[in-house]
């Protein structure tokens, strides 16, 4: 399942971050362009301080943006700036069309592992057992003990609690995907199998925008690659910028 038309553009995106109490301003992404397509994944790649993350976190609304456009076409052709869209438009987007993956794992305390997993097809208004089932699919595809999957996952090590990350972020097969560093602290194996389900759920027709460490995952996932510019000046008083 493959358009033509993107699913989302990002145009002239940039990210300052403003230091108030010193008085400075810290240069982030600077005036990003990509497109991401239906189907296909599109790779940032940048030297460390280039923005990488900043820009996933700007589309999801983490951020909000210094200028620039993130134009996202929903589900039903209608096209929203999220730069601007209001914060009621951008967490009903997260629940039903936009997902991320982080490197970190964040769930309320001392909930089930399957219940963390399961909570973004319940949220969708899927019936709680058929979620659970999905969950236990997806966490046995991620190789995690079913040992674990009745407690929290807050004392897991790094890579148990990225599996679950992982199988949280792609259980409700969001129309447009964001990756940060998704096998980060996985194993081979366990990495092996990421790429796996990324690729099949690219034909089952989700965009995905994302970050990799390694090389080698871009070029085996990769439709389309972006490099971001390093910071062209260092940080400098906010009266020299303004």
């Amino acid at each position: 399942m493959i358009s033509d038309s993107p699913i989302l553009r990002v145009r002239d995106y940039t990210k300052h971050f403003e230091l108030y109490e010193q008085g400075k301003r810290i240069p982030s992404a600077q005036s990003v362009d990509l497109d991401v397509f239906v189907g296909r994944l599109t790779a940032l790649t940048g030297a460390t301080g280039a923005g990488k993350s900043t820009v996933l976190k700007g589309i999801y609304r983490t951020y909000l943006p210094t200028a620039g456009r993130l134009l996202y076409r929903d589900r039903h052709g209608r096209e929203i700036d999220l730069a601007c869209a209001d914060e009621h438009r951008v967490l009903a987007l997260r629940r039903t069309e936009i997902g991320f993956v982080t490197q970190f794992l964040r769930c309320l305390p001392r909930q089930a592992t399957e219940n963390v997993v399961a909570q973004p097809l319940i949220q969708r208004g899927v019936d709680w057992h058929d979620a659970l089932d999905k969950a236990r699919e997806l966490l046995t595809a991620m190789d995690l003990p079913e040992r674990l999957w009745g407690i929290s996952p807050a004392t897991f090590s790094g890579g148990e609690k990225q599996r679950v990350n992982l199988a949280r972020g792609l259980i409700a097969k969001p129309r447009l995907l964001l990756l940060d560093e998704p096998t980060a602290s996985l194993d081979p194996a366990t990495a092996e199998r990421v790429i796996e389900l990324l690729t099949t759920l690219k034909r089952e027709g989700v965009g995905m925008l994302a970050v990799f460490h390694q090389p080698y995952l871009v070029e085996r996932l990769a439709e389309h690659l972006v490099e971001l510019p390093s910071p062209s000046w260092n940080e400098r008083p906010l009266e020299e910028i303004a």
